[in-house]
Order: C-alpha cells, then structure tokens, then sequence
C-alpha cells in the first residue's frame, strides 16, 4: 500500500510509565518544571518542587494511579493507543493509503523525540500535529508546540508541519459530545443536573490573555443547546486545582460539597476538555468528587460520563480534522 504523503501526531499531556512513587517522581518532575504549567521564578520553583513537592506528592500519586491503572498501562496511554489504532485504520480506508499516525506525549512515554524519530524512519516530511486538547491553553496545547520543537532540533532537515489549536465549537464534536450524554441517560438514567467539570487554570493566566476560559464556556452552552437544556439545568465548574495561588472558579470540590441537593438531588457530571479518561477523571471526578457530593452534600445519585475516548464518533470528527487540516496535500 502505498503511504500517504503525511503523518499525523496525536498529542496528549503524559503519564508516568509505571504506578510506582519513583516513576511518579520522575513524570511530575519533568511536567512540573515546565514554565508553561507553572511560571514561578526558577529559582524559587527549583527549590519548592525539589523540596518539598517530589518529596512528598510522588508517593499518593501513585497510590491514585495504581487504583486506576490497566493491563495496557495507565488509562491515558491505553486509550490513547486504541485512538491512534482506530484513527489510523479510519485514515487509511478514508485515503486509500497508508496514513502514518504516532501517539507522542508532552511528558512521559511516548516522547516526542520517539515520536519524531518514528516520522522521520517512515520518511514522512509534512506533519499535522493535532492536540487532543479541544479548547487551547498555554499549559497543554502551547506546550506540545514547545516540547516538539525540541524534539525537532536535531533533525537536519525540518518537515513542514501544520498546527490544530483548537476545536472547541466544533459541530461534530459536539455533536460527539451531546450523543455521549444522551447514551448515558439512556443506559444509567438521567438525574437532575449536569455538571460540566473542566480543568482548571491559574486566574491570572486567563487575566494575561489566555483564551482557555472562554473557549470552555462557549464549549458548554453549545453542549446544553445540543442537549436543549435550559440554563438552570446545567453548572460549569474548574477542578484540578495545584498550590495555594487562585485558579478559575467556581471550584469543581467545593462546589459538590455544598451542592443543594433540595434543587437536584442527583446530578451528572461530564468533562469534556478531556479526549481519554485519565486520572483527573477516574479517580479525581469518578471516585473523589461522588464522596463529596453523596457523603458532605447529602446527595441521592451521582454518575460520571466517560470521556469520549475511541467512541466511534469521536475518531470519524478527529478524522474530519484531519481532512480540513490537510487540505492541499493530498
């Protein structure tokens, strides 16, 4: 078969090779070192982070993750394996041809470097790089650019490359969005509420220009008028918070704590920001934040909805982007 004449790298944030405290240790310390998740003076941060943050934070970490992780690794990368496998074999159908597609990691396995090197062995020169990050923030999709520009610095001769910032109002992806709800309520029954939980951000890099605010809460009504919710059925919410400095409220923790379970006893909870079910959501929403609302809250059902992962409709929109992207290449 003959190969198509680009690849396509999907990108996602990383994980930790094993649920051990020393490969925790070594994944955060090259997540949390990067200026682009947190821009506190390097000295300053050096000492912190060396001090006290991977002294400490390692080992329940991978307490967390050893609850969550799978035969194939942790969720992050076995998923994300079964989404470049269906995305490839939907690409190669789709073109007639062999369509290169690597899985590559802002941090962590796979690297970019592996990733890099793997395009340049297939003698693939033109690179559509496609973060699977659906709304752009300076912390996850600018630092993909960041670490493949290094990864790029070797090579003699650069491929041409073409960037996905965003797709956040994307109609198939709400649509992908809509119909991953609709099949839950029809599966689990529908409760009270929806809760759109998104990760959070420090406030004052939204304050500094970062658009990521924004592009979440576009994101979210346009899931509520796919859905035809009204405006008090629904909640958007940020968790993941890290440190003591304010991020974007309201908070997703202290929000289901002190939740009115008189107004809606039950309540669904969707993160949409996430392509692959991971940490943040398997153990933080799906087990962590359910104790909140059922135990401090009082509440009287709480359902989480998976991400989109490798659901049909998600790889056939991924595969839409793809087309769009790399119009004039074909």
């Amino acid at each position: 078969m003959a190969q198509a004449p680009f690849g396509v790298l999907l990108a996602n944030l990383g994980t930790p090779d094993e649920p051990t405290p020393p490969a925790v240790r070594r994944y955060l310390g090259q997540f949390l070192w990067d200026k682009r998740v947190i821009d506190v003076s390097r000295p300053l941060w050096w000492l912190i982070l060396n001090g006290f943050v991977l002294r400490t934070r390692p080992k329940r970490v991978a307490e967390a993750y050893r609850g969550v992780w799978q035969e194939e690794g942790s969720p992050l990368l076995a998923i994300g394996r079964r989404q470049q496998r269906a995305l490839k074999a939907r690409l190669d159908a789709q073109y007639g041809c062999d369509v290169p597609v690597e899985l590559g990691m802002t941090y962590g396995n796979p690297s970019m470097e592996s990733t890099a090197n793997a395009f340049r062995r297939a003698d693939v020169s033109r690179i559509l790089v496609l973060p699977l990050y659906p709304q752009y923030s300076r912390s996850t999709t600018a630092a993909v650019f960041d670490r493949l520009a290094d990864a790029l610095k070797p090579c003699p001769a650069l491929p041409e490359l073409r960037f996905i910032r965003d797709y956040h109002v994307d109609d198939d992806y709400i649509a992908a969005l809509a119909a991953s709800v609709r099949e839950h309520w029809e599966q689990r029954g529908r409760r009270n509420h929806l809760l759109i939980s998104w990760h959070g951000i420090p406030k004052r890099y939204a304050t500094e220009g970062d658009p990521y605010p924004r592009q979440c809460e576009a994101t979210s009504r346009a899931l509520a008028r796919a859905l035809g919710l009204e405006d008090s059925d629904w909640t958007m919410t940020y968790q993941s918070r890290f440190g003591r400095e304010e991020w974007l409220k309201p908070y997703t923790d202290e929000t289901l704590k002190h939740w009115d379970i008189r107004a809606a006893p039950g309540v669904d909870v969707i993160c949409p920001g996430f392509s692959a079910d991971c940490l943040e959501t398997l153990e933080e929403i799906q087990e962590e934040n359910r104790e909140y609302f059922m135990d401090e809250a009082g509440g009287e059902d709480y359902s989480y909805v998976p991400a989109l992962n490798d659901r049909d409709d998600h790889i056939a929109m991924l595969a839409g982007l793809v087309a769009r992207n790399t119009r004039g290449w074909e």
